[in-house]
């Protein structure tokens, strides 16, 4: 079931550096606009802090926009936040990579900090 809630776990080396990349290539989210659907792979790399993201609720969590409508640049701005409050990253980054629409190819990345 699609849920707004990321879970996160203790970092397992929290006395190491590392980075973490979780890629997902079946996006999907509504035009705001038309209520056509938009669809993205969307790329989340980040060097873990406390904290990491448990997969499934980041699985459920993506899910969860499947039925709602918004713009590419807010749900990748969206995403960061929620990420950067569940799991206090020391950086993180959001890249969404969107299908073609209208001609137009669209990529979006927001970083932190």
């Amino acid at each position: 079931m699609p849920s707004k809630s990321l879970v996160a776990l203790p970092n397992p080396r929290p006395g190491r550096p590392y980075e973490v990349r979780c890629e997902s290539p079946e996006f999907t989210c509504l035009c705001p606009v038309t209520g056509q659907p938009d669809y993205a792979t969307v790329t989340i790399t980040y060097v873990p802090g406390p904290s990491i993201v448990e997969l499934k609720s980041l699985k459920l969590y993506l899910w969860s926009y499947r039925n709602e409508g918004s713009y590419h640049e807010d749900v990748t701005n969206r995403i960061l936040d929620d990420l950067v409050a569940a799991i206090e990253p020391q950086s993180l980054d959001v890249r969404t990579d969107w299908l073609v629409r209208g001609g137009i190819h669209t990529v979006v990345e927001a970083h932190h900090p």
